[in-house]
């Protein structure tokens, strides 16, 4: 028989473990496990190895919100946020509940016994079932297994090395070595300080520049605090100060976006000196189109100014035996090529799923308060912001599945759905980005609303607001108790 579970989490990352946290918390007698599909708990911050990893949101919103970031260090290194997600389950008793090697293949809901059916492939080759009442997604939204790198021509006549950050060698050695990185974003705006320590020299060749500001590695009133306030006071203060500063920044970007660039633009400038050509760090889009990037105590732009690091903005004709030919005619002598070039998204670990035996397109769903989806029960999905902290949405949503859960044991009710009967409800984007991840994925990802609660906010305010105040009997939301699914609509799955 399967093993049975009132709810499982899949993930085992820095979500998983706060969903954990939360449920056993709110709702104590539930049962539940942690499915994760690698041999380790942490997620991303176990999986990224590359130098200088670290977080590109300060750790007071990053961090959970019962537990305070106690480190100095405002913006941390994988290392430590890693330590933050293990000791977080060791203080809680949640180690014991992670299933680690427990990678979940496909999830099949039925009606009739209103119960997710699981099935699982284990490291060790074995494939399993387990059942839940409630299946809790919270592992993230790329592909672990496979990184974005684009086809170079001439890619095979390089006689160096090409390493993509997601999979860094270990022990991997670049002392003396040249170094192009390619790439603008949050990985490479990380790499290339982090590898001038050893390399000969690094070169960040970008296509299209990033908007990057620097901010303070530590954070002296938080220090101050400490000598007057109890920590978690003086955390919960940091946490709201800093979002409040974050939103604040996203919504002058929004509304004023010529005066934000000329603002952005300024700190570079003072950051990187006058002789520095300002052409590198100048977007041809508005700020927050994409991520902000976080440069710690400007560390890219001080190796800039040494010498110990360059870039260039170009496109690539072609690798040769010897680094990389541009279209401009400019050959980049390397050693080591790092392709930076992203991600690849998907979406809930790649598993299959269906809903009284007809298989789920999450195209063809609309999100629901940014956790849920329509038409799809006892379902949930942790997707953080893409213009705050993470952690921020995951609290909230993990705290709007227990209140959830409490109200349905109440009500004697085991199913719920949010259902889409008002035709006047048009589908949108869900993601308001032009980052080429979310392009590559737009054609199979679930679709955001014109309209609350299908609107997707990119605000913490507007989600406290719904995902703790709100109403859950909204008028969408259906609760109901297990029935058998119509003879026509099994006629209708079997045909399909």
């Amino acid at each position: 028989m399967a093993e049975h579970f009132d709810v499982l989490i899949v993930g085992a990352g820095l979500s998983g473990i706060g969903a954990a946290r939360h449920l056993q918390t709110h709702l104590p007698n539930k049962s539940f496990a942690i499915l994760e599909g690698r041999d380790t708990s942490g997620g991303t911050w176990d999986l990224f190895r590359y130098p200088g990893i670290r977080s590109d949101s300060d750790m007071y919103t990053l961090g959970y919100n019962f537990k305070p970031w106690t480190e100095p260090q405002v913006i941390a290194d994988g290392d430590r946020i890693r330590n933050y997600i293990k000791e977080t389950a060791r203080e809680n008793n949640i180690e014991s509940k992670i299933r680690c090697g427990h990678k979940v293949v496909s999830a099949d809901w039925s009606s009739e016994s209103a119960t997710w059916t699981l099935t699982v492939q284990k490291t060790s080759g074995e494939t399993v079932q387990m059942t839940c009442a409630w299946l809790m997604m919270c592992s993230g939204y790329y592909n672990y297994e496979e990184a974005f790198t684009p086809e170079f021509k001439g890619r095979d006549d390089f006689k160096g090395q090409i390493v993509h950050p997601q999979f860094w060698p270990e022990n991997f050695d670049y002392s003396g070595k040249r170094v192009v990185v390619i790439g603008s974003g949050a990985t490479a705006i990380t790499l290339i300080p982090s590898m001038t320590d050893k390399a000969q020299h690094v070169t960040m060749l970008q296509r299209t520049p990033s908007y990057v500001v620097s901010v303070p590695q530590f954070d002296p009133m938080v220090r101050f605090l400490l000598k007057f306030l109890p920590e978690m006071t003086v955390y919960k203060i940091s946490r709201a100060r800093n979002n409040f500063i974050t939103q604040s920044i996203f919504k002058l970007s929004k509304k004023y976006p010529n005066f934000m660039r000329k603002v952005l633009l300024k700190q570079v400038k003072m950051q990187v000196g006058p002789n520095f050509d300002m052409k590198h760090f100048t977007p041809p889009y508005n700020p927050w189109d994409q991520r902000l990037c976080a440069v710690p105590n400007g560390d890219m732009f001080k190796v800039l100014r040494k010498g110990k690091a360059s870039v260039v903005t170009d496109h690539i004709e072609r690798f040769t035996d010897k680094g990389i030919l541009l279209k401009s005619g400019k050959l980049l002598d390397a050693d080591i090529i790092v392709t930076a070039t992203g991600l690849n998204m998907r979406l809930f670990g790649g598993m299959t799923m269906t809903v009284d035996g007809k298989a789920i397109e999450m195209n063809q769903h609309i999100s629901y308060k940014g956790l849920m989806f329509s038409d799809i029960p006892n379902f949930s999905n942790t997707f953080g912001y893409t213009n705050a902290s993470w952690t921020l949405k995951a609290d909230l949503i993990a705290e709007y599945v227990c209140r959830l859960l409490k109200h349905m044991d109440e009500t004697g009710t085991r199913i719920a759905v949010p259902e889409r009967n008002d035709p006047s409800v048009k589908p949108v984007p869900l993601l308001d980005m032009s980052s080429n991840y979310v392009a590559r994925a737009e054609h199979y990802l679930p679709k955001g609303a014109d309209r609350a609660p299908w609107k997707l906010y990119q605000n913490y305010k507007a989600d406290t607001e719904q995902l703790h105040k709100g109403k859950l009997e909204d008028g969408v939301m259906a609760f109901r108790k297990p029935h058998a699914v119509g003879a026509k609509a099994k006629a209708s799955l079997k045909v399909a």
